[in-house]
């Protein structure tokens, strides 16, 4: 039986799987709908919900009608996981812009934070010595790390997030040790490999949530 299929985007924030079977993957309100629709003819079946971004398990509350759920979802996580909707180009387009606001005096407000930030001599040393204030400095050396690691940190997410929604549903099929470690390798053949003999949903799930990892990213067709 084909999945519930939802809007299309480019990757699906959230899942929902009965047993084996991938039910819908999307925004939340189509993810949903889908759950609710399925316990209508299903009634006693476990339904299991993931972030397809953490990997992690959701509890989600489906009582009551689709308003009261989605009210409940938006209440947890904001109004924006409800929707997968692409912007209206065009109204972006022909609406009028904007006066610019008038300059203010005083330091520009650039939206940042103050905190405590301890470092030893050396440190102070050699900030002092760069050009523009310590502030600037650090926030340069931070943006310039957040982008040199982007790509490592994209990876290491990948394989938790893969790493995790295994666990919760191949943790006791076979040959799962030998999977999780080939994902950690970065062998994404002998994952496909590993895995050729779980329920096609959990297999395709579980290479889309990895594909990352291996430097790609995967469109998976779950008809």
């Amino acid at each position: 039986m084909n999945p519930i299929q939802c809007k299309p985007q480019a990757q699906p924030h959230f899942s929902v799987f009965a047993a084996d079977r991938l039910l819908a993957s999307g925004d939340l309100r189509s993810v949903a709908q889908a759950a609710r629709a399925s316990l209508k003819t299903t009634p006693e079946a476990t339904l299991l919900f993931f972030d397809d971004h953490s990997g992690e398990v959701l509890d989600i509350d489906l009582r009551g009608s689709m308003t009261d759920v989605e009210r409940r979802l938006a209440a947890r996580f904001g109004a924006g996981a409800l929707h997968a909707e692409p912007p209206d180009v065009e109204a972006l387009v022909e609406a009028p812009a904007e006066a610019p606001a008038p300059p203010s005096r005083g330091r520009p407000r650039l939206g940042v934070v103050a905190r405590e930030v301890t470092l030893l001599p050396r440190h102070w040393d050699w900030l002092n010595a760069q050009p523009g204030s310590a502030s600037v400095v650090l926030r340069r050396l931070v943006d310039e790390a957040r982008h040199t690691h982007a790509e490592r940190d994209r990876r290491r997410q990948s394989q938790k997030a893969a790493y995790l929604f295994m666990s919760t549903l191949a943790g006791n099929r076979p040959n799962y040790e030998e999977a999780i470690r080939a994902l950690f390798a970065g062998d994404r053949q002998r994952l496909l490999e590993l895995m050729s003999g779980w329920p096609e949903d959990i297999r395709n799930h579980a290479d889309r949530l990895a594909a990352p990892a291996f430097g790609s990213t995967l469109s998976i067709d779950p008809s």
